[in-house]
């Protein structure tokens, strides 16, 4: 049974989001370590890009000021395998296309299996390119988590069709960011998603309430904030654990009971 899979597993999954090395890859640690005490039952950690095309301003601050700290992939790799030692929490890399694959797809989801990163979330990988990566990361027991948008109603069930670990669905267009009202019948798009996998699903996108978390972990099997906690560290910074920890612990009290 994977890691992931637990993590939903007779239970919402609340899934937190930072960017690696912001500000240091030491503090990365000890943030994934806080959140998971606050709650968390999955952590996203974002490999910092120079030009991370999904990312609103928040988040691309963030891949600035962790590439100007001198944030490398191999870093990564090392906290994750320092985070491993402590907790079996699940984790899922959030990486750009092509930070992977001038790493090498075979060479990086070896380093995933043997660090304990349990899945990639690429989010300019489109669906019909992912045979790229995919003999790889199956070969090494890496899920790809599928990403679903709301332009994608009439390709829904072709894109989740044979989805592993959870789909991760896209509640706005645009980019990340937090967003006091979101529009989208996100609720449709799980109930198609429902029709065809036992797959679970977790919204992003512009959560940052715990109402929000309230009203989609009702609809979906989880639910993701990632700008809301990187603006936080960007406040903080180093100090920014308690912080961290105070807001996950207040979005996880109104995640719906499954």
């Amino acid at each position: 049974m994977s890691r992931i899979y637990k993590a939903f597993e007779d239970k919402k999954a609340f899934i937190g989001f930072l960017t690696a090395g912001d500000p240091t890859l030491g503090k990365t640690e000890e943030f994934v370590l806080e959140m998971e005490r606050a709650g968390a039952s999955l952590i996203e950690i974002g490999v910092p890009f120079s030009d991370p095309i999904a990312d609103g301003p928040v988040i691309q601050e963030a891949n600035i000021r962790s590439l100007s700290a001198g944030c490398t992939m191999d870093g990564i790799f090392e906290v994750v395998i320092s985070i491993r030692e402590k907790t079996e929490i699940p984790l899922v890399f959030l990486a750009y296309l092509n930070t992977i694959y001038k790493y090498g797809y075979e060479k990086f989801c070896g380093r995933c299996e043997e660090c304990g990163v349990d899945g990639v979330i690429i989010p300019d990988l489109p669906f019909e390119e992912k045979e790229e990566i995919l003999p790889a990361a199956s070969k090494c027991g890496i899920d790809i988590i599928t990403m679903v948008a709301p332009t994608s109603r009439e390709r829904i069930e072709m894109v989740v069709k044979e989805a592993t670990g959870f789909i991760y669905v896209v509640s706005s267009m645009g980019v990340t960011g937090a967003r006091s009202e979101i529009t989208m019948d996100v609720g449709e798009i799980v109930g198609i998603i429902r029709s065809v996998t036992d797959t679970p699903t977790a919204i992003g996108f512009g959560i940052n309430t715990k109402e929000q978390v309230a009203d989609y972990s009702a609809i979906a099997d989880g639910v993701i904030i990632g700008s809301a906690i990187v603006r936080i560290i960007a406040e903080y910074g180093e100090e920014a654990g308690p912080e961290l920890r105070k807001y996950v612990e207040e979005m996880v009290s109104g995640i719906a009971h499954a």
